[in-house]
């Protein structure tokens, strides 16, 4: 039987490693030790989470962020730039002045117009940016 580690759980999850160590010291998500001491989980257990976690049995609460970037600003949406493929979102996080090339359809599929609250996420060169 397949068992997977806490990070190679948390990426078929789509969430972080601290999120799926929180759930198993809950009881959530079982986990067990291997030969060398290293929690892992069975490969069952963990698909059988997948689907009920999909089912929407075991959802990331909404306070909780499932994202490894560290650095947000939250802000207002000043400026949507669009064209047939891409898109230029301002934010205005208190002084900071933030740019954020994403895709139309992103920008579509989260309603992001001007006037509109987000936090904008930094890690890198990338900006993230989603709804509060």
């Amino acid at each position: 039987m397949p068992s997977y580690s806490i990070g190679q759980a948390a990426r078929l999850l789509g969430v972080s490693s601290e999120t799926v160590r929180r759930w198993a010291d809950g009881g959530r998500l079982r986990m067990d030790r291997d030969g060398s001491g290293n929690r892992v989980i069975d490969g069952v257990g963990l698909a059988r989470f997948a689907q009920e976690r999909g089912a929407g049995l075991h959802a990331v609460p909404e306070d909780e962020v499932s994202t490894s970037v560290r650095n947000s600003f939250v802000g207002i949406v000043t400026g949507v730039r669009i064209d047939d493929v891409a898109a230029q979102v301002e934010v205005q996080s208190g002084p900071h002045r933030l740019v954020s090339l994403v895709t139309r359809e992103a920008v579509e599929e989260l309603g992001l117009d001007v006037g509109v609250t987000v936090t904008a996420r930094v890690k890198s060169t990338s900006v993230h940016v989603d709804l509060p």
